[in-house]
């Protein structure tokens, strides 16, 4: 195995937003509290330690053990819930949609950055205890988001009406994806290990929550990895100040809505990634999961019937908190308020809405996570890696848009320079004279040259495109062989991580995948990991 690193901001796949905030820069420090470099976690500890309730330690003990019921609990998941109740203890925590079946490969990589630097902080800092956990995103409710993953280019579906909240959600009828599944397998190597968990995780739980509860258990138990559902009774009623501050006064709204503004000021290259309401909140129950809106003076629920006064809203409040379901503002002070929790650990797009909320978190007295880029992989065979060898490249050149990659490959072999810099600047020289010229007899004429050199260099724009359009067809095997191998690399022009689902690398790996990520994938890394294997 042999493993090759990118910077992030040389692959062209991370927003401006994500690159300043990896490279620290000074207009986005007041975003966020403290850069996840190792030194900085003491005073990390220091202040969440003084600001994380006693009693809210209890609580999330008692819901874990609750949820883990008639679950088969490794000894070292046991040990971390267990070790939650003591003061000392601490988590990182890492979130993601209950995707079918785990949806794309990088799931693993988010779980596996969180294991690893729950790893290294228990190294660092002895005194006390990390525990890495996954928050799963159980009260979603966009089942098209994750009702399917992709394997050897097709999609496999589960094809099913859904409403409310998809940790909810019956397994019924997942019996038929299961035969379109093991159907595309086939037979060979090592396809009963994955069928064998499918079936477990999905046609012997009841509900979506319990299947992938089951899923990311069996695959990472033995790592002491915690599974934590936030649709439960008893931490909803943690949520209850947080949840009234936002339906009364609408806090997240204003503070979200300066940051907003703060953040286009700093460049108008960051892209806002949400937006805050007036109500982050939605109404939930069994198939109902709608947004709460102010209405006629009135708290009313979209696409129903139901109304609140203020008084109603905060009586159903306070008696049944776990009716009321947190948006994409609302869920991270809530995932905050109820652990014991250091840093954050997402994708570019999670952290660019972490980067919003900072001044929220502020106002409401909660400590701000410390927020950690998660690792990012290629996995490449031996074989692929030789015919990037064959063909004069380096693996990092594959990250280029296709057409930008074929021009380099079609100028690299060609008999011909396709290049037409030198002309355009000899052309530039010739025009300098006919600008001074003009200048001494009849400025009027500055227009007229200036005219004809843009035509004359646009016109060497067109010979060099039509020039490499030609060579292009003449050496049609090198451009088919280039882009069937970027194809196959980055799935639909895109990252290899965000198209793959895990059963596709682990029919060429098999049980060394995992082992593989955790061995490889170090979280403190600013860089985008190539990874070659066997």
């Amino acid at each position: 195995m042999e493993v090759e690193c990118i910077p992030f901001k040389e692959t062209g796949y991370f927003s401006q937003l994500i690159c300043d905030y990896l490279d620290q820069k000074k207009d986005l420090s007041p975003f966020f509290s403290r850069y996840p470099l190792p030194e900085n976690f003491g005073d990390q500890i220091q202040e969440k330690a003084a600001n994380y309730p006693k009693a809210n330690r209890k609580v999330l003990v008692d819901a874990l053990k609750k949820q883990y019921q008639g679950v088969e609990v490794s000894k070292g998941t046991q040990k971390n819930i267990d070790a939650l109740s003591k003061e000392n203890t601490f988590t990182v925590v890492t979130g993601h949609q209950l995707n079918l079946f785990t949806g794309p490969l990088y799931f693993l990589y988010k779980i596996v950055s969180t294991i690893n630097l729950a790893k290294q902080l228990n190294k660092e800092h002895p005194k006390n205890h990390f525990v890495p956990v996954y928050w799963m995103a159980t009260e979603d409710h966009d089942f098209d988001e994750i009702n399917y993953f992709n394997l050897h280019g097709k999609k496999v579906l589960w094809n099913k009406k859904a409403s409310g909240a998809v940790g909810r959600l019956s397994t019924q009828g997942l019996e038929e994806v299961f035969e379109i599944f093991s159907a595309e397998l086939g037979n060979l190597g090592l396809t009963d290990n994955l069928k064998e968990l499918f079936k477990k995780a999905y046609l012997e739980h009841s509900t979506l929550t319990e299947a992938t509860r089951y899923l990311a258990n069996a695959l990472f138990a033995d790592q002491g990895l915690v599974i934590v559902d936030g649709d439960d009774k008893s931490l909803k009623e943690l949520l209850v100040p947080y949840a009234r501050m936002d339906m009364l006064d609408h806090t997240p709204y204003e503070k979200i809505s300066e940051t907003i503004d703060a953040l286009g000021e700093a460049s108008p290259d960051y892209n806002i990634q949400v937006n805050p309401r007036q109500i982050n909140y939605f109404y939930l129950k069994d198939g109902l999961r709608e947004r709460i809106i102010l209405k006629k003076g009135k708290y009313h629920v979209i696409n129903t019937h139901i109304d609140f006064t203020e008084e109603e809203l905060l009586k159903e409040l306070d008696e049944h908190p776990e009716r009321f379901s947190p948006n994409v503002v609302a869920r991270p002070l809530y995932q905050e308020v109820i652990l014991p929790n250091l840093c954050y650990i997402g994708g570019g797009g999670e952290l660019a809405y972490w980067l919003e909320l900072k001044s929220y978190f502020d106002e409401v007295g909660v400590t701000f996570p410390m927020l950690m880029l998660r690792n990012s992989a290629l996995l490449i065979t031996e074989k692929q890696s030789e015919k990037v060898a064959k063909m004069g490249l380096k693996t990092s050149h594959l990250f280029m848009k296709q057409h930008s990659l074929i021009n380099k490959k079609i100028r690299d072999i060609s008999n011909i320079d396709i290049d037409f810099s030198p002309q355009k600047k000899l052309l530039e020289e010739q025009f300098q004279h006919m600008y001074e010229l003009a200048e001494q007899t009849d400025k009027s004429f500055l227009g007229a040259v200036k005219a004809q050199e843009v035509k004359q260099k646009k016109g060497l724009d067109n010979l060099e495109k039509r020039l490499l359009r030609a060579q292009k067809r003449k050496l049609k095997d090198h451009v088919v062989r280039l882009t069937d191998l970027q194809n196959e690399l980055f799935p639909n022009q895109s990252l290899q991580e965000r198209q793959l689902n895990f059963s596709e690398i682990y029919l060429e790996m098999g049980e060394d995948l995992i082992p593989l990520m955790l061995d490889t994938l170090n979280p403190f890394s600013q860089d985008f990991i190539i990874i070659k294997h066997k």
